[in-house]
């Protein structure tokens, strides 16, 4: 029972374990629920729990730089990034949520996007390089991210593959005239903006750069990807056909 911060800890806790989880999701973002649709209304949800189905998604396993200096691994269940993101999602953890998640992850987006500077970065998805001035890099399991921005409405949390998201040079101007999109899903088309898919991501960038697990920041760049295939059952609302 918690945010998608507290899932995140609950899974790196379960992960190689033969267990079910049932969410009763009570925090900030609150992103894991909306892609696979469990509610978050407590007896709804405590529905799902008790006479709902166990589905199996994958997760992503990650190598990183923590803020120490060494190197560590996490699991993440829903969102990672590199970049700016990461920096939005700190922003947003220290700030009141009294006006809920959408509002604070808003908010903290506009107040570090107009200070942020893009970064040379790296990007490798299968072997398959993009380099360049980048403002962002999302490794995409699930689809929402930010408390309810649609950021990779393709992925799937099954499938083997993450949705790899970069986001170019975006200038000031660009960031005014699209950020709407991020909540409905229909950023993709932007030409700053490019989709892969693959099973093992890369990042890496001349200076290190934050990376963002489900929310939590615990460390930077340089930072591997790779999907562990339906490592995670969960209770979800049982479908029409089962």
């Amino acid at each position: 029972m918690g945010g998608d911060g507290a899932l995140h800890e609950v899974v790196n806790g379960v992960v190689g374990r033969d267990v079910e989880l049932a969410l009763m999701m009570r925090g900030t973002g609150m992103d894991f629920p909306r892609t696979h649709g469990i509610p978050t209304k407590v007896a709804d949800a405590a529905r799902v729990a008790v006479e709902g189905e166990a589905r199996a998604f994958d997760l992503g396993k990650v190598t990183y730089r923590s803020w120490s200096g060494a190197e560590a691994t996490e699991h993440f269940a829903n969102i990672a990034s590199a970049g700016m993101s990461a920096a939005v999602a700190r922003r947003a953890n220290a700030k009141s949520k009294a006006f809920g998640g959408k509002a604070s992850f808003f908010t903290a987006l506009v107040e570090v996007f107009f200070s942020w500077r893009n970064a040379e970065m790296r990007v490798r998805v299968d072997g398959e390089e993009r380099r360049g001035k980048i403002n962002n890099t999302v490794v995409a399991n699930g689809q929402y991210h930010g408390g309810g921005m649609w950021l990779a409405p393709e992925a799937s949390a099954d499938d083997g593959l993450f949705d790899v998201l970069v986001f170019g040079d975006l200038t000031k101007r660009d960031f005014v005239l699209n950020v709407g999109k991020i909540y409905r899903g229909t950023h993709l088309s932007h030409p700053k903006i490019e989709q892969l898919r693959g099973s093992r991501v890369e990042i890496d960038a001349d200076e290190p750069l934050p990376v963002e697990l489900d929310g939590e920041q615990p460390g930077t760049t340089p930072a591997s990807f790779e999907v562990v295939p339906l490592a995670l059952r969960v209770r979800v609302p049982r479908s029409s056909s089962a």
